[in-house]
């Protein structure tokens, strides 16, 4: 029994998006604003962009984030069920906003309907958060290191110790918190939807 491909990577991805534009290096690199080296080197896989580049690629290039991070799906094949993907820290996509570090988990699976993400929290007050958030879905918040405390516009603040979590309605207006006595909080989330579009909406939430 053959072994199944391994998921593409990002220079993959990358040489498919200008194979199918027809585009030469040179070209790709004026359309993005991307040095023609830098280029090169992802496609070869002897280098990664930073959130900042793959969301400039994104804009200029007029393509979902999300498709940086899979294969082109161009059959209609219905859906393989034995997909997998292992998830390191080290090949996580960093996001970094004044509240939050996102790590988000197991980019290179497209089409994902949970997305894993390991935060850093860093906000210790609501008024300091600012506005409550809200996106598509549901999520589930475990936390790994700290404490934290959940701001919902439907319920009280409730506190989280390590070891604890919550599952609440993500288009319900949410913030985390760090808890007094604490400098910052590491929590694993999930985030889900029925809507493919998910990794997009929190990626533009996040950026």
């Amino acid at each position: 029994m053959a072994d199944r491909a391994a998921p593409p990577t990002l220079g993959t991805v990358m040489k498919s998006i200008r194979s199918r534009n027809g585009w030469t290096l040179k070209e790709m690199s004026a359309k993005s604003g991307i040095p023609v080296s830098t280029l090169s080197k992802v496609e070869h896989d002897r280098l990664t962009l930073s959130y900042d580049k793959l969301q400039q690629l994104s804009q200029r290039l007029n393509i979902r984030m999300s498709d940086l991070f899979a294969e082109d799906q161009s059959d209609s094949a219905p859906r393989v069920t034995g997909r997998r993907s292992v998830g390191t820290m080290d090949q996580a996509v960093r996001v970094t906003t004044d509240n939050y570090d996102y790590h988000y988990l197991c980019t290179d699976l497209r089409q994902k309907r949970m997305i894993p993400i390991i935060t850093r929290i860093r906000a210790h007050s609501a008024s300091e958060f600012g506005e409550l958030v809200r996106h598509q879905g549901e999520e589930f918040i475990y936390v790994l290191e700290g404490e934290i405390e959940i701001h919902t516009e439907f319920y009280d603040p409730v506190a989280l110790k390590t070891g604890e979590g919550i599952y609440l309605d993500s288009s319900m207006g949410h913030a985390y918190v760090v808890a007094d006595g604490f400098d910052e909080a590491l929590v694993l989330g999930v985030c889900s939807s029925a809507d493919d579009g998910l990794m997009d909406s929190l990626m533009s939430l996040h950026g």
